[in-house]
């Protein structure tokens, strides 16, 4: 069976390396060493960075388990692609200072999905 996970840990952490490279520019531009020194945009995006870090892996591993339990490429696809299009959601929306809600929202709707889903997915493998 073709393992697909892989990609999807590829992305998000292409995803995570970009959300922190953001973070190291505006620290650079602002000459802020720890903290977010005041900054809105700053502080928004640590929070973006960090929001990511906290639900990117779990949901990864899932989708890797997903593989090694071989529930099925199309699930793995569904899962990761949501996964990663709320992530993306909802670093637009934090992002930015007027923040748009339901953009926000949607993205963690998408990342919760995602993650309860693959869980649930996993555990009927079991079954």
């Amino acid at each position: 069976m073709l393992s697909v996970s892989g990609i999807y840990v590829a992305l998000g952490a292409l995803l995570l390396v970009g959300l922190g490279l953001r973070v190291a520019r505006l620290r650079h531009r602002l000459g802020v060493a720890l903290g977010h020194g005041g900054h809105v945009a700053l502080k928004r995006a640590i929070r973006v960075h960090a929001n990511c870090a906290e639900y990117l892996p779990v949901g990864l591993v899932l989708l890797v388990a997903l593989d090694l339990r071989q529930a099925g490429a199309l699930w793995v696809h569904v899962l990761g692609a949501a996964l990663l299009s709320g992530r993306v959601l909802h670093a637009l929306g934090v992002s930015r200072t007027r923040e748009p809600l339901p953009v926000r929202v949607s993205g963690m709707l998408l990342t919760v999905g995602a993650i309860v889903g693959a869980s649930l997915r996993l555990l009927l493998t079991y079954v």
